[in-house]
């Protein structure tokens, strides 16, 4: 039968510490909870009062249980009041040596049959647990920010975590309203894992200029889904606590590139710009600490992407599938006058089209072919748009003998408004705008990037994907957990298991070679789990 904890105590009560605070307190158990001195101990219960009289003005939470959740916790300044509880949990500053120092001391002023369990997103809990004589009741109990709010709780024990020790802090999750994945001690569990080779990987594309930071973001969140781009995210984080975790998952991980932190990372950190808590960070915020965005200099005006952009009244599309009618609506509706065509059939009839997109198979010659035909038979001017999702661009810009002309085109999903536009090195700032002005006139957000493999959206999503299939691979986890701490730690709408089979490994696959092929960064080899499936015709719940 599980240990019944009656009273528990929370070292270091900032944001994280006071949310875990609260959610003891809100499911009936008695809490102590302790910071250094008398300052950091005012600060704390502020964050505490603050985060439950926001949840009473929202109706969350009546104020007789507001007045009883505070009435439950018990303030203290230093170690010694935690001698009579029966399960501390820290959550101090992601530093090694501290993290160990204050084990030990825990270890002495606790009672012996205290467990002891650290906060950490990203440490060692075995390098923390041998810091104490009791490391078989040492164990990670990892809360997402915000704690009252987020469901996840990755329980992480070491190797010498005693299973009884696992088994009461999982039912105590239970009880707190929780869902828990167990795991092992590995660098980043699961959920910091997966998401920061991501959020690294979008702090690069910003670094090289490839796309711009609103851009980035609104790729992120129209074609995934997400709650909040990358860069927004990282800001929110902290970018001082995102340069510590994935400088701690590089050292500890296997010094996998996908998470050694790009230099423009170290570069802000330096520099003081961390985000939401500094007040300015990949944005800039009305003041420390807060959210509300204001406008600097790197805010794009809004008129700015349509100046020079060239009058698009005829469209010529060109293929007979699904896409293809998907685009004959959208420009019919928005007004233009449209010409489809098969790409099988003579091209002649759009010699006089404003601008022509194609939506065919991609498959290299026959795309080459077809543009080819194109630059012969358009008039001068003429905007020509592959919807490719995979091939270079520019390779077709070449074949039309204009290439100053082409454009990518690339509709992510039909059941989202996002529109990659992805200029080539020789495509004109005429180009660009028009193909700006002609998404904004079909209603559709567009986003401007360079003619890379994946451009946004799947260049940053499919890295991924393929990060968790390798972590399936190792035997780390489960699809279900792997889904479940993705959609509940991180808000995603899809775990990324669920994503892949809706997607296909097959597409998934093709995809993940594209990128690879281009970078040749070993990280980004696809799974042979992956490939395996494909040659197997199976999918990963199949």
């Amino acid at each position: 039968m599980a240990r019944e904890f009656t009273r528990v105590g929370v070292v270091g009560l900032g944001t994280m510490g006071a949310g875990i605070v609260e959610v003891f307190a809100r499911n009936g158990v008695e809490v102590v909870a302790v910071e250094i001195s008398e300052g950091a101990l005012e600060r704390g219960r502020a964050n505490l009062t603050g985060s439950t009289d926001r949840a009473v003005a929202r109706g969350k939470l009546a104020e007789a249980d507001r007045d009883a959740l505070i009435g439950r916790v018990t303030f203290a300044v230093g170690l010694g009041a935690l001698d009579s509880v029966d399960l501390v949990i820290e959550a101090v500053p992601e530093r090694l040596d501290l993290k160990q120092r204050l084990f030990a001391e825990l270890d002495r002023v606790c009672k012996p049959e205290a467990i002891l369990a650290t906060n950490t997103s990203s440490l060692s809990v075995t390098e923390i647990a041998v810091a104490t004589t009791r490391p078989d009741q040492v164990i990670g109990i990892h809360f997402f920010n915000p704690a009252p709010v987020m469901k996840l709780v990755e329980v992480v024990r070491t190797v010498v975590t005693s299973a009884e020790v696992v088994a009461d802090v999982e039912a105590l999750c239970v009880r707190l309203g929780k869902v828990d994945v167990t795991i092992t001690d590995r660098a980043g569990f699961i959920a910091n894992a997966l998401l920061f080779g991501y959020l690294n990987q979008a702090i690069g594309m910003y670094e090289s200029r490839y796309a711009t930071r609103e851009d980035i973001d609104a790729a992120m969140k129209l074609g995934c889904g997400l709650p909040m781009g990358p860069l927004a995210l990282l800001d929110l984080i902290g970018l001082d606590t995102a340069y510590e975790i994935l400088d701690t998952m590089y050292r500890r991980g296997g010094r996998d590139r996908r998470h050694s932190p790009v230099p423009l990372l170290r570069q802000m950190v330096t520099a003081g710009l961390l985000g939401r808590k500094s007040g300015r960070g990949f944005y800039t915020y009305e003041r420390p600490g807060s959210g509300r965005l204001v406008p600097d200099e790197s805010t794009p005006v809004a008129s700015a992407p349509l100046e020079g952009a060239r009058t698009v009244a005829t469209v010529g599309v060109v293929g007979s599938g699904t896409l293809a009618a998907g685009l004959v609506e959208s420009f019919t509706t928005a007004g233009y006058q449209v010409t489809q065509v098969d790409p099988a059939t003579e091209l002649a009839s759009l010699a006089e089209a404003d601008l022509v997109i194609e939506a065919v198979a991609d498959e290299p010659e026959v795309k080459k072919a077809l543009f080819a035909g194109l630059g012969e038979v358009c008039k001068p001017g003429a905007v020509l748009a592959t919807t490719t999702s995979t091939l270079p661009v520019i390779e077709l810009a070449m074949a039309t003998g204009r290439p100053a002309e082409v454009v990518g085109l690339h509709f992510a999903n039909p059941a989202t408004p996002l529109v990659e536009i992805v200029q080539t090195i020789l495509t004109s700032a005429e180009t660009t705008a028009t193909a700006r002005a002609v998404v904004a006139a079909l209603g559709r957000t567009g986003v401007v990037c360079g003619d890379s493999a994946g451009f946004i959206v799947n260049a940053l999503l499919f890295p991924y994907l393929n990060d968790a299939v390798r972590m399936l691979e190792a035997h780390y986890s489960t699809t279900d957990d792997i889904d479940a701490a993705m959609k509940l730690g991180c808000g995603y709408p899809a775990g990324p298991f669920e994503l892949l089979d809706s997607i296909g490994p097959d597409r998934s696959l093709a995809v993940l070679r594209a990128v690879y092929r281009q970078s040749r960064e070993p990280g980004l080899a696809p799974a042979p789990l992956l490939e395996q499936l494909v040659t197997a015709a199976r999918s990963f719940r199949g």
